[in-house]
């Protein structure tokens, strides 16, 4: 799918998700205080361990928020208390919601940039999400040679210099969302597959991935790429939504 400006709509007044489609969703993670403190009432105590480890506050600040916003919207689409919701992790970290008959179809991943954060939903489906901020200052080209594939690297340098930024943070969002949705961490090596990455052109694997693998792109916002990565053919196109604090 070839990335272009996303129209990302209000929340809908029904959470529902059909079998067949992936939902995505946006958050920013910066509010009034007031905001966090409700989100941080519906956390699980290790939850709220994991926020009291961090240094800065306002880096305790956005995972509350990123967490209660994941629980807040779980619990739409499972009809479900936030609070009850309880989660597992696989063996890279993965999270995934504990299995019971109520909720075992539901899967989800997330990512977050810079106070923003993606969601994905959908049912029966291994999902990895990533966003990604475009830096022109950052090594690209460097980290290219060391862990790209062959091709990829010649890709990359083949796109004007002023271009090579968005192209390199373009491929890491699909490298790195395959990855999380494959759940294995740097078991899979980057170089090991191939994806596309010129700006403005189609977002599709090339090499070393099963066919039942897509890849969905979208813009989060100005300079902040994202991809979606899931297994199974989608019958609709995705939806996007913006949550916003009820308060």
């Amino acid at each position: 799918m070839e990335i272009r400006a996303t129209a990302w709509s209000a929340a809908p007044v029904e959470f529902n998700l059909a079998e067949n489609e992936v939902v995505i969703w946006r958050a920013a993670l910066d509010f009034d205080l007031a905001v966090p403190r409700e989100l941080e009432a519906t956390l699980c105590p290790d939850e709220q361990v994991r926020a009291n480890r961090f240094h800065f506050s306002h880096d305790r600040a956005r995972f509350i928020a990123g967490r209660g916003i994941l629980r807040a919207l779980l619990g739409a689409y499972l009809n479900r208390d936030p609070m009850d919701l309880a989660f597992g992790y696989g063996p890279q970290g993965k999270p995934e919601l504990e299995t019971d008959k109520n909720n075992h179809s539901l899967s989800f991943n997330l990512s977050h940039k810079d106070g923003l954060a993606v969601y994905a939903f959908a049912h029966g489906r291994r999902l990895g999400i990533d966003l990604e901020s475009v830096d022109s200052e950052f090594p690209g080209e460097e980290i290219a040679r060391r862990f790209f594939s062959p091709h990829e690297v010649e890709e990359l340098l083949a796109l004007p210099a002023d271009s090579r930024a968005e192209g390199f943070f373009l491929a890491w969002t699909r490298k790195e969302a395959y990855i999380k949705a494959r759940g294995q961490g740097l078991q899979i090596q980057l170089n090991s597959f191939d994806v596309t990455l010129t700006p403005g052109r189609p977002a599709r694997f090339l090499r070393g991935i099963d066919s039942e693998w897509q890849i969905i792109t979208f813009l989060a916002a100005a300079d902040h790429p994202g991809a979606l990565v899931c297994d199974g053919p989608l019958l609709t196109h995705p939806r996007f939504f913006s949550w916003r604090p009820s308060i």
